[in-house]
This record gives structure tokens, sequence and C-alpha cells, in this order.
């Protein structure tokens, strides 16, 4: 079998769940200061982006960061262009690790309109979707934000990321589309109801074999997707820690059969650049163990 293939038998087959590592320009400050690297430790943009790589290479390399718990994870443009230990980072997470490699395409949010923010233009997709296929990426992953319980607001997201998933998917890749609800959101279950019932309709409309997946905030009903993990062009539905504690989205996440993880923040919780190696792994096994078996119910 190819790559492809191997690693859609590993996400049709094996328990585990998504490390997404993707924080872009704009909030690797804030996510380098969480693993407590602070901001005089750089002084432009290329040694900020130096010091996430050292990061995140920590926490790919660690001993516990590997395919029997995790499926797959996100890369950012820059991640996937670096290297570690001397082989480029995608290659490096199936060769080594045996993690499926994702690359984030989305370039950040528009301004809020109708309750939503939908996704700036993406004019270099084609060329970017055409690297990431020949840099061993097996699918996408693009983010888009629900703000309010706005049905037209709401519809115009879902139609944006279908719309670009199909492009995804024709370029030989697996999307995961991601309409974010704002777990502030005031009326957040009536925009999930809402996000749900076009989720559905945009998923009837795809042809035999158009492969996705979801990426969603975990709802407040129980089980609201549960038609959605079972709908046949579904590859898998995952979860955004979306700024519950790693505690809360597990517990959360538990309660939501068949939905599996793909947490930021809630994955590198607790993880800090002072920490010794032993330290941080058993910080990372910790972490990862209890993102795992939540993802298992």
């Amino acid at each position: 079998m190819s790559n492809f293939e191997q690693q859609l038998e590993k996400f049709r087959t094996r328990d585990g769940f998504i490390a997404a590592l993707d924080q872009s320009g704009g909030s690797t400050p804030k996510a380098l200061g969480l693993y407590g690297v602070t901001e005089d430790a750089w002084s432009n943009e290329e040694e900020m982006f130096d010091a996430v790589h050292q990061m995140r290479t920590r926490i790919i390399t660690c001993p516990a960061f590997n395919g029997d718990r995790i499926l797959a994870a996100i890369l950012f443009e820059n991640t996937m262009d670096r290297e570690i230990e001397g082989q480029p980072t995608a290659d490096y997470l199936w060769n080594v690790k045996q993690v499926v490699p994702i690359l984030k395409v989305d370039k950040g949010l528009a301004e809020e309109e109708n309750g939503v923010q939908l996704m700036k233009p993406m004019p270099e997709l084609d060329a970017l979707l055409e690297k990431a296929k020949s840099k061993g990426i097996f699918g996408t992953k693009m983010r888009s934000v629900i703000k309010q319980a706005n049905a037209e607001g709401i519809k115009a997201n879902v139609a944006q990321q279908f719309e670009i998933g199909k492009r995804i998917v024709a370029a030989g890749l697996v999307p995961i589309i991601e309409p974010e609800v704002d777990i502030h959101c005031p009326h957040k279950a009536e925009a999930e109801a809402l996000l749900h019932d076009e989720l559905i309709s945009n998923l009837n409309e795809l042809d035999d074999g158009q492969l996705v997946m979801l990426k969603l905030t975990l709802p407040e009903h129980e089980n609201l997707y549960a038609d959605c993990i079972s709908h046949p062009n579904i590859l898998k539905v995952v979860a955004l820690s979306g700024g519950y504690s790693r505690e809360e989205a597990n517990e959360r996440l538990a309660r939501n059969n068949g939905m599996v993880a793909s947490f930021s923040r809630a994955l590198s919780e607790g993880l800090t650049a002072q920490q010794s190696d032993s330290e941080f792994e058993a910080m990372m096994d910790r972490s990862i163990e209890s993102i795992f078996q939540a993802s298992k119910t």
C-alpha cells in the first residue's frame, strides 16, 4: 500500500487522537508564553519561528509522542518546511513516529459578519496543496468561527468550508472542515443545532468517495453529531478544545461517543521549556494518555 493508503487505514481502524501543533504567526507568541518562553527571547519573526520549532520538535521527538495513541498531527506551513532530526517534518512524523501529517492551509479569519468569521481568501491554495502533496502530507485543516446563532451566517460559513473542501479532495488530500463555535457564544446550543443541520445538508451533497473530516466544538447536547460520525463521506469527526481546560475538554469529549480529540492548548497544557526531559516526558505521557482515553468512548 502507498503511504496515503496506509494512513487512511490507520484513521479507519485505530484508536487515537489528533495532536494540533499548528499555531500560526498570530497565536505563536501566546503558545510560547504558556510554554515559558517570553517575547524577549526573539527579536524578529524568524527567531520566533525558530523558538516555536524548538518547542514542537521537543514535543514530537518525546518518546511519549508516537503512533500508538496519536493518529495524526496538524502542522503550520513553516513547520512542514523545516526538518526534525535531519528529515522533513512530515517524513519524520510518519517514518519514525507512525503519526499522519496534516497541514493547516487557511490564512486566518475575516472580520465578523452575520455573527461569523469566514476564512480570508486563499489565492495560493492550489500551489500550497501541490507542495503539501509532494511533501507527503495526508490532509489539511482550515478554521472559521461561529460567534452567534445566526442562521444566514452559519449557512455561509459551512458553504465556504465545503466549497474549499471539495477543491482539497480534488487535489488528492483529505480536508478537515472546522467551523468552530466559540465556547462563549451566548446561544451556543442553538448555534450548534443550526450548524448540525448545515453540516448534514452539505455532507449529503458530496459524491461517493469524497471523504472529509469535521473538527467541531464540543457540543452542549451530547452526541449531537452522531449522524455526522456515521455518514459515509466522513472519515473522522474530531473535537477541538476551544479554550476549555484539558480536564473539562476530556470530560465533555468522553460523553460524545465516536468523537476523538484534536486538541492544541489542552494537549500542551503544563509543558514548559524549563522542565527537565524526564519531567517533560512524564507530563506529555499523562496528557496524551488522558486525551487518548477520552477519545476511546
